[in-house]
């Protein structure tokens, strides 16, 4: 692990059955896991649980976050909003450790219906295994958005 302890996770019903399997890597892993709903594929708005992981970043109590709703697109955007937050949408090896590397993410959303869960688990061991290089170009370009 690379310094990363907890790790706040949420996500809309599409993503639910995805974000059970996560948690239970992450905590298989060694990780502590805040796990911020939604608690059932029942309808709900994605927005919500942005909301809760990014304000548990913005707290300092989560070092990290990862959001899961059907595309990964609603949750990146609505994450994006608040301030301090890197969210990136992955669904790769090469993009989770780029954007950690170079854009200091702090949260990845996964579609859940366009990724499926074994290379899921990979990226999100990618994510959260990739240091920030803290190169200074990547420190000047994500000063001029953050």
């Amino acid at each position: 692990m690379s310094g990363i302890k907890k790790i706040a996770i949420g996500c809309d019903h599409g993503g639910y059955e995805l974000k059970k399997e996560i948690i239970q890597h992450l905590l298989d892993r060694g990780f502590d896991v805040l796990d911020q709903g939604c608690d059932s594929t029942e309808s709900c708005d994605y927005p919500i649980y942005a909301k809760e992981v990014t304000e548990k970043i913005q707290q300092g109590v989560a070092d990290l976050g990862i959001l899961v709703c059907g595309t990964g697109i609603g949750m990146s955007m609505a994450a994006n909003k608040e301030p301090g937050i890197r969210a990136a949408l992955c669904h790769d090896n090469f993009s989770a450790q780029a954007t950690r590397e170079h854009n200091d993410a702090n949260v990845l959303c996964l579609g859940a219906r366009v990724i499926g869960p074994g290379l899921a688990l990979m990226v999100v061991d990618t994510f959260v295994d990739t240091p920030f290089s803290n190169d200074e170009r990547h420190k000047r370009r994500i000063s001029m958005y953050s």
